[in-house]
C-alpha cells in the first residue's frame, strides 16, 4: 500500500496538536509515540485510514476534545474521526476516574470493529513496552508518574491483553501478551543494578 497525501496531512495535524507534549515524566516528544503506534498499525496489515487514526488516536482525549474531532472529520472525513472517537476514553474535561475510564474502555473494546482493535492493540503494545523500558531504567519509582497504583495498571494491561487476544489474535496480540507477561515477571523478580 501506497500512503497518500492524507497521510501527511494527518503526520502534521498530529505534529501540530502535539508538539509541547511529552511522554509523562520524560523529555521524550509525545510525537514519538504517534508515530510507533502508526507504524506498529501499517506492519499489521492496517489501512491508511487505520494509520492516520493511529497518528491522531489521543487528539480528542488530550487535544481539544469535540471540537478537535469535528476537525478531523473534516480534513479525513467520517471513517477516521469514528476510529478516532472510538479510541478515546473519554472526550470531557475534567475526565472522570481512572478505573471507571478504563472499564468502559475494555466494555467498548468487547464491541469494538476489527480497525479499531488493531490500533487499540497498537498503542498499549507500544505503551507496554515503553513501561517495560522504563521499569528497568527507574523500577519502582516509574509508576509515581501514573495516576492509577501498578497493581491496577497491571490488571488493566493484563484485561487488554486478553481482549485483543480472543478478539483480535495474531502477532500484535500476541507481542502485548508477552510483553505484559514480562512486566508482570519484573515485578516480582529482584532487581540487578
Amino acid at each position: 500500500m501506497e500512503l497518500s497525501v492524507r497521510f501527511d496531512a494527518a503526520l502534521k495535524l498530529a505534529s501540530d496538536l502535539h508538539r509541547t507534549q511529552m511522554r509523562k515524566s520524560t523529555n521524550i516528544p509525545y510525537l514519538a509515540h504517534l508515530l510507533a503506534v502508526a507504524g506498529l498499525v501499517l506492519e499489521h496489515g492496517g489501512t491508511e485510514d487505520e494509520a492516520i487514526a493511529g497518528l491522531l488516536h489521543d487528539a480528542v482525549e488530550d487535544q481539544g476534545g469535540k471540537p478537535t474531532l469535528e476537525l478531523i472529520r473534516q480534513e479525513f472525513g467520517d471513517g477516521v474521526a469514528d476510529l478516532v472517537f472510538a479510541l478515546s476514553d473519554t472526550d470531557v474535561t475534567p475526565k472522570p476516574p481512572w478505573r471507571a475510564r478504563k472499564e468502559q474502555y475494555l466494555s467498548h473494546l468487547e464491541e469494538a470493529s476489527t480497525g479499531v482493535l488493531l490500533v487499540s492493540a497498537a498503542d498499549k503494545l507500544h505503551n507496554a513496552r515503553s513501561i517495560v523500558r522504563d521499569y528497568l531504567d527507574f523500577g519502582e519509582d516509574l509508576w509515581n508518574r501514573f495516576s492509577a497504583p501498578s497493581s491496577d495498571q497491571i490488571w488493566y494491561y493484563r484485561a487488554l491483553s486478553d481482549v485483543f487476544r480472543r478478539r483480535l489474535g495474531g502477532p500484535l496480540a500476541s507481542d502485548l501478551s508477552r510483553t505484559v507477561a514480562d512486566l508482570e515477571w519484573l515485578m516480582v523478580s529482584p532487581r540487578i543494578e
